[in-house]
């Protein structure tokens, strides 16, 4: 559908690009979906992931994971089997599983 391929993209079999632009190097994995989202460069979107109404840029999301509504997200990795959801409940929060040696920016 109406979509954008830019660069050094590599779409493996199955994955399906709707609304989207992807601005390589970007890697999508196989039966990932692509629906209303940027893809920026030196991203890798692993194998029957999905990144819905969201940007992603110079991050590593790993097999079977999720990111929805999330305006951007940048320089990070996401493990597999993960979800990364933007809720509109009030008042807002923060929900983290955060494991050792970690750090975490919120604006």
């Amino acid at each position: 559908e109406s979509s954008v391929i830019d660069g050094r993209v590599h779409i493996a079999a199955g994955a399906r690009i709707i609304n989207s632009t992807i601005r390589g190097p970007v890697s999508i994995g196989p039966d990932a979906e692509i629906r209303d989202a940027f893809i920026g460069p030196f991203s890798a979107v692993g194998a029957r992931c999905s990144v819905v109404s969201s940007e992603v840029e110079h991050s590593v999301i790993m097999d079977d994971s999720a990111i929805r509504d999330i305006p951007r997200l940048e320089d990070s990795l996401i493990g597999s089997h993960a979800e990364v959801n933007r809720t509109r409940r009030k008042p807002r929060s923060l929900q983290l599983m955060v494991g050792d040696h970690c750090q975490i920016d919120v604006e």
